[in-house]
């Protein structure tokens, strides 16, 4: 029984000093970024797959050769 009790205090001292960390945060403005949200539109998201020079696959499933501009199914 008396170690429920240690561990209520120890688990209530630990969220205490979240608290006041958070408090501490908050305090010295580290969640204040008024910069960022008005330039991420600005961002270009990840690059999308580029087709290689080599070969291409048309929407039939045939595989085009950019060299040669033959075909060939696989």
């Amino acid at each position: 029984m008396s170690a429920i009790f240690v561990l209520i205090i120890v688990s209530l001292i630990v969220a205490i000093g979240f608290l006041i960390a958070f408090l501490w945060a908050v305090k010295d403005n580290q969640y204040e970024d008024s910069y960022t949200p008005s330039v991420r539109i600005l961002f270009d998201d990840a690059k999308p797959e580029t087709v290689t020079k080599s070969a291409a696959i048309n929407n039939k499933g045939e595989i085009t050769s950019n060299k040669e501009g033959t075909t060939s199914d696989n």
